[in-house]
């Protein structure tokens, strides 16, 4: 009887190790280089161990093969990737041959019917649903109607520089959770400038629609199991998908715009706010013009607050903390505030600060908050690797972009681990997006839909910071760039703590 058990175990494990190990002679049989894949994990060992960020596992194959070729074969669990290594290949990838990757990875696995918050985000959608959403959305954030709003980021700017005052005085040895703060500002900015109302972080420990916001980008548990069973099974997404929005999340969100939309019919009814041009009026002719319904038009809307809420707030936060770190520049920047606006706001004027936009172009290529990109091949094409071999790459193919990798890769940028906002000056930010190598707000037509909005964010806040305080790194932040190895997206490990030192 034992042995009947120890012999049906030992071919159940001899099975299993076959089902997992099958898929890794993929990349061989078609002449593709890669690292060897280990059984479950494939190239991630870090997403299953989470010792350190998975970035780091693209970075190390990024680097060995970069030299030799083009693209290598690697493994996601059990699901074949292709990892690009050239920034050539890179910008035909997402540029001059986009319509055959034009669609992300991620929406192979949600529904955009039963999680239609996150699926009818433009990141989400594919083919001519995407372009027929981003042509709907783009009018909504042009400069001019960013420039309309500028009167709320200006005011909200002042809000966050008397919180710091309040926070500093209660001389926390800790100094300032700047994570937090930077949150504190997207949230409501974006609040104001969407939905027309004040989420008043500012004023007090925490906002509901904060908290609802940031539980938005809290992965749950089920939808970690999914991906791990989609890396191992992708076929399951043809039968179950998962929602990314919880849906006491989504309920919050569809309630507050229904109260919203309530609010301004009766505010435009009383002559309040009738010529308000912010994204709620583009919104609303919007869903005029399309006859949205409510869903709908909350899909729609939280487009802006998705994507202007969480991403943005990273990068106000790691540029401050590159600045803290480097006193000389952040004088440099303060000088060129001082200089050309003094104690004025003026949004064009802002928009032009060479030196500020070089320390946020920067800041964004050390530490962007999409580290890779995932691409789906939705069209079968060839692709040719250093040594004149052929791939023909199958549709369905998942590519992907190593952004960080490239950024920080010394052959494109000399000292890549230093902050050094000089080498964007001149005209060389252009320069270096036409060689394919600056990816911080990605390229092509899928380019960051929300980029203008939360440049014009990010400059504000840190004109008015700047301008009114000396930052300075407390010792809970760490001095290396060691990133989270547990968030999916690019942060430092830790967290972000300054000390705010009125300037004189």
């Amino acid at each position: 009887m034992l042995s009947t058990i120890l012999t049906g175990t030992c071919i159940v494990l001899c099975l299993l190790y076959l089902f997992f190990i099958w898929p890794y002679d993929y990349w061989k049989k078609r002449g593709v280089n890669g690292p060897k894949p280990l059984p479950f994990v494939g190239n991630y060992l870090s997403s299953i161990t989470q010792k350190r960020n998975m970035v780091c596992d693209i970075q190390e194959i990024y680097e060995k093969y970069k030299n030799t070729d083009n693209y290598v074969g690697i493994y996601s669990l059990r699901t074949p990737q292709l990892l690009i290594t050239n920034a050539k290949m890179v910008k035909r990838i997402l540029v001059s041959d986009f319509k055959k990757f034009h669609d992300n990875f991620f929406t192979t696995m949600i529904d955009k019917e039963s999680d239609f918050i996150f699926g009818n985000n433009p990141f989400m959608l594919t083919g001519d649903e995407w372009k027929e959403r981003r042509t709907e959305v783009t009018p909504g954030l042009t400069t001019n109607r960013i420039k309309n709003v500028f009167p709320v980021t200006a005011k909200v700017c002042k809000a966050m520089v008397e919180y710091i005052a309040q926070q500093t005085l209660l001389a926390s040895k800790d100094g300032i959770d700047t994570n937090d703060l930077s949150l504190r500002f997207t949230c409501e900015v974006v609040t104001d400038c969407v939905l027309g109302i004040k989420a008043e972080n500012f004023s007090q420990e925490s906002s509901i629609i904060l908290d609802k916001t940031k539980q938005i980008f809290n992965q749950s548990p089920a939808f970690i199991i999914y991906s791990l069973i989609h890396g191992l099974c992708p076929w399951i997404q043809k039968y179950k998908k998962v929602n990314f929005v919880p849906k006491p999340i989504e309920r919050f969100f569809v309630d507050l715009m229904q109260n919203v939309l309530s609010m301004r019919k009766e505010q435009v009814a009383k002559g309040v706010n009738e010529d308000r041009v912010d994204f709620l009026n583009f919104m609303l002719h919007l869903q005029e013009k399309k006859k949205l319904n409510l869903n709908e038009l909350t899909a729609h809307t939280m487009t802006f607050l998705i994507d202007g809420f969480l991403t943005t707030a990273n990068v106000l936060s790691h540029c401050l903390l590159l600045l803290g770190r480097d006193l000389k520049r952040q004088n440099i920047l303060r000088k060129e505030i001082n200089e050309v606006l003094a104690d004025v706001n003026d949004f064009d004027k802002i928009m032009e600060l060479p030196y500020l936009d070089a320390c946020i172009h920067e800041s964004l290529r050390i530490f962007p908050p999409v580290s890779f990109q995932l691409k789906i091949c939705t069209e079968s094409t060839d692709l040719e690797n250093r040594n004149g071999n052929i791939l023909h790459l199958d549709a369905g193919t998942s590519v992907v972009i190593p952004s960080q990798a490239i950024m920080m890769d010394e052959e494109h940028y000399q000292n890549p681990n230093n902050f050094e906002p000089e080498r964007f000056l001149n005209g060389r930010l252009k320069k270096y997006k036409e060689q394919g190598v600056y990816l911080g707000f990605g390229d092509g037509p899928r380019i960051c839909l929300g980029m203008r909005f939360a440049l014009a964010q990010i400059k504000t806040a840190l004109v008015e910071i700047v301008r009114n305080y000396e930052i300075h790194i407390n010792s809970k932040t760490r001095s290396d760039n060691k990133i989270d190895p547990t968030y999916f997206m690019l942060r430092l490990d830790g967290g972000i703590w300054l000390n705010f030192e009125k300037h004189k």
